[in-house]
């Protein structure tokens, strides 16, 4: 029956005929054979060996055996708590408001100013786009030439047409979005901006409806993307750890997600939780930063970088008084999707150097808030950070020098990022690897 069978798995393949496959497959383990022939043709080669990999662990092979035909509509079953978070997120931003100057809080505003590149580029931006803009940071680096970029909650489409311009002619933008009225708003310029305004022969970015929930149902195929940027988006989720994960699998190695969002210093109450406008501000669903990053070590980002940090006035007297004492943040956060990352910071003797090529850090790049690489300067890191500079898309500007074959224990910068205090590095050199071991990660 195999044999047989697998002449159709063959024909099929050469003539994309996957879902009449997969409804005529006569066995679980032919549908299981049909969905690793298909990596293996419409994937690269790194795909494949994850899957063989997942062959000896019977939960995660079961995962991936789905049916291949899915909705492009996905959305969560009718009448759930899900559904019900979905339809005020639509209708508050679909609909309550006109422009950025509407919002209660100063969460869904932008914490700092970008970069000059970026203020640039955005000055080429329609209008429109720009008014209609409800973002907490600036998750946009620079040096994405030629790269895929997926933008998550892309609303009216405004990183998505700096993305555009930051990846060239030969690189592409996708958002995801489950707004009418913000999809319309991106769609309708699109064409005009790449090709009147950028120069380009044909638009480089498109926008999908759907849930950033279930990414693959948009037509992003797993490890099809180079960075994932999102700027306010993940706290709206109802299911954060299926966005977190469905980026992970979104992603090619040496891909990052690299994101603004909003957190909080505690688990938030239900009273918080249920309120309608907090949701649409971006305040009900703020993760404690604690669980956020547990959600990320069980997904596969092991070592979570911070960038940067400020906080969010809740400015509506009624709100103030529901949210209490709790405080809440907007933090740029960086996620890399790399094959060698370890849970601690290791010490292996490696250097990295910076070579001062990316677009407006000419002098310096920071990588984190605890890594700051001056040009042609060598630095001593770690093997995490070594990896994230070094096989990652940042890997044409930084050389590294060293590899892995000598392990000289844990590295000694190891403390923890989220304190950076005088008081913190006292404390640190008392408590000595429990804060190493806490933290994580951190140089």
């Amino acid at each position: 029956k195999f044999r047989k069978s697998e002449s159709f798995l063959s024909s099929s393949l050469r003539n994309k005929k996957f879902s009449w496959l997969t409804q005529q497959a006569p066995s679980f383990f032919l549908r299981c054979m049909h969905y690793l022939f298909i990596m293996y043709s419409a994937r690269s080669i790194h795909t494949l060996s994850l899957v063989s990999k997942s062959i000896g662990l019977r939960s995660r092979f079961f995962n991936l055996v789905r049916p291949l035909s899915v909705s492009p509509n996905a959305k969560p079953a009718s009448g759930t708590q899900d559904e019900q978070i979905f339809g005020d997120v639509k209708e508050y931003y679909g609909k309550v408001l006109s422009t950025s100057k509407d919002l209660k809080t100063s969460a869904c505003t932008t914490s700092g100013a970008p970069s000059n590149i970026i203020q640039a580029a955005l000055r080429k931006v329609p209008n429109e786009v720009k008014e209609k803009y409800y973002g907490c940071g600036s998750p946009l680096p620079t040096g994405l030439d030629g790269l895929s970029i997926l933008d998550l909650g892309s609303g009216s489409g405004r990183d998505c047409y700096v993305s555009a311009q930051l990846v060239g002619k030969d690189g592409n933008v996708v958002g995801i979005d489950m707004t009418d009225e913000q999809l319309s708003v991106a769609r309708k310029h699109a064409d005009d901006y790449c090709q009147n305004i950028l120069g380009y022969p044909k638009t480089n970015m498109r926008f999908e409806k759907g849930y950033i929930e279930y990414i693959r149902d948009a037509g992003v195929e797993d490890g099809s993307i180079d960075m994932v940027i999102s700027n306010c988006v993940v706290n709206l989720s109802p299911d954060k750890e299926k966005v977190i994960q469905g980026v992970y699998d979104a992603l090619d190695f040496g891909g990052e997600f690299y994101f603004s969002d909003v957190y909080c210093d505690r688990r938030l109450s239900d009273e918080i939780r249920s309120n309608k406008v907090l949701w649409g501000e971006c305040i009900s669903g703020a993760l404690y930063v604690e669980d956020f990053k547990r959600i990320c070590a069980k997904v596969g980002f092991t070592d979570v970088r911070k960038l940067d940090m400020a906080p969010i006035e809740v400015t509506d007297p009624e709100l103030k008084d529901i949210v209490g004492e709790a405080k809440f943040y907007s933090i740029t956060y960086r996620c890399f999707k790399l094959r060698d990352l370890e849970t601690l910071c290791e010490d292996y003797g490696q250097i990295a150097y910076y070579k001062g090529t990316l677009p407006g850090h000419r002098h310096y790049y920071q990588l984190d808030d605890g890594h700051k690489f001056e040009t042609g300067k060598p630095m001593l890191v770690c093997g995490n950070t070594a990896s994230m500079v070094g096989e990652s898309w940042l890997a044409p500007h930084f050389e590294v020098v060293g590899d892995r074959s000598t392990h000289y224990g844990l590295f000694d910068a190891c403390y923890d990022q989220g304190t950076s205090s005088k008081g913190a590095q006292a404390e640190e050199s008392v408590l000595g690897g429990f804060l190493a071991e806490s933290s994580g990660s951190c140089c």
